[in-house]
């Protein structure tokens, strides 16, 4: 699995707090990729992908 976070984040958060270990946020204060997934993430990933609001979460299997 490969995530990535395309323009248009509007910062509400809910990737952070379901999976921060690859989600956070930048300087601009929009969410980024720190770190791919690893397997015992991708359920987590996939959450925050299908709640995201904007749907700025492109997850490539």
């Amino acid at each position: 699995m490969k995530v990535n976070v395309i323009e248009g984040c509007i910062s509400c958060g809910l990737c952070v707090s379901v999976c921060p270990e690859v989600f956070q946020f930048n300087d601009e204060n929009v969410s980024e990729v720190c770190k791919q997934p690893d397997e015992t993430q991708e359920e987590a990933v996939r959450e925050a992908a299908d709640g995201c609001p904007v749907s700025v979460i492109v997850v490539e299997e």
